[in-house]
């Protein structure tokens, strides 16, 4: 009789528990909120991206790179093969063309998330930064980019015990970056039941360079996007879970102090930064639920946040742009270029706005 009463009290605890971590899931993800459209003129969809754009990120001179056909853990399967795209945003066509990949290097096993770019002050070199997921691993590549023809040279693979489950990443040298590791664990399946379940601030923020390796920032729920201010001296860390922008002070070390968090009321992916006004561009997830759920009738929606002068006492959150799903799913990525919008999403297509 008493084992029968502890065992009782035991599944009792442990529904309640889940009970309540369901709650909180459901709270985290902002399950119960409903989006009114808000849509900008002119949009047009990009050809060829039918299979995401999870990341976009733009040199000054109006190239668009594009990261697509990622296959990740609770997201739709895809039987496509990951490539990178380019798209002259001085070109009224906005036509997104393939970069050519180097033939030693292994497509198959290809599975882009989070890019970024970097231009050697010394010689104006490229360099373009992917974060890659071949068998769910998690490692950085690093391509040199060619831009009489569209061709990337690979110049080597970069991984690290610490960079076990990259998310995104800013480069600020030619082989030195920042990177998101959004879970704790790298196996797949803690991850996506252990971690989703418990929804903790177990992740962190890496800086990597070739003298070395370290966390500089820690606490986080889901660390997602990350970028650098025009000026290079804070970075911008997007916690998805927790709703917030984190804004950090780079020191001399490379560490990272933080100076405040900024709430966006959605759980925003990646950031891009506006060179000339400082401004951040968030591709956010209104209600992240229902990209949990997947239910074809009530896709998951889209939604643009801007947020100007960040630093100041008195920043500005506004909503530019927001769909239901009907339109585009999952958006994950935006920024701008001469008064146009481009948005990206994890698995679903990519639009060109007008911006008002």
């Amino acid at each position: 009789m008493g084992k029968l009463v502890c065992l009782s009290i035991v599944v009792a605890a442990l529904a309640a528990l889940f009970g309540e971590r369901v709650v909180n899931l459901r709270k985290r993800t902002l399950a119960t909120r409903e989006l009114v459209q808000n849509h900008l003129p002119n949009c047009v969809e990009l050809k060829n991206l039918d299979y995401g754009s999870e990341d976009i990120t733009i040199l000054g001179n109006g190239l668009a790179f594009i990261s697509t056909g990622l296959k990740y853990p609770g997201l739709p399967s895809q039987d496509v093969t990951a490539k990178l795209f380019v798209v002259d945003m001085k070109d009224s066509r906005k036509k997104p063309v393939e970069l050519r990949m180097p033939r030693n290097f292994d497509l198959e096993s290809f599975n882009p998330h989070g890019i970024s770019l970097f231009t050697d002050p010394s010689d104006d070199a490229v360099y373009l930064f992917v974060v890659n997921h071949p068998q769910h691993k998690s490692q950085v590549e690093l391509f040199k980019f060619a831009e009489e023809d569209f061709s990337l040279l690979h110049l080597k693979t970069i991984t690290h015990e610490l960079l076990h489950s990259v998310n995104d990443i800013v480069a600020v040298g030619v082989d030195a970056f920042y990177a998101t590791n959004d879970h704790y664990f790298s196996h797949h399946l803690l991850k996506a039941f252990v971690e989703t379940f418990l929804v903790q601030p177990w992740c962190n923020v890496v800086y990597y360079s070739p003298e070395g390796v370290k966390v500089v920032s820690e606490g986080y729920y889901f660390p997602n996007g990350i970028n650098l201010s025009p000026d290079k001296k804070h970075v911008y860390v997007v916690d998805l879970f927790d709703h917030n922008v984190h804004v950090l002070e780079r020191k001399d070390d490379n560490g990272l102090v933080s100076v405040k968090s900024m709430h966006v009321g959605s759980l925003c992916d990646n950031v891009e930064v506006d060179p000339e006004t400082g401004d951040l561009w968030l591709g956010c997830h209104p209600n992240a639920w229902k990209a949990f759920m997947l239910d074809p009738n009530d896709p998951p929606g889209s939604e643009v946040i801007r947020i100007q002068n960040i630093h100041s006492d008195k920043p500005a959150v506004t909503q530019v742009y927001a769909d239901d799903g009907q339109v585009i799913v999952g958006s994950s990525v935006a920024t701008t270029y001469e008064g146009k919008l481009l948005i990206g999403t994890v698995y679903h297509k990519a639009l060109c706005c007008d911006l008002k």
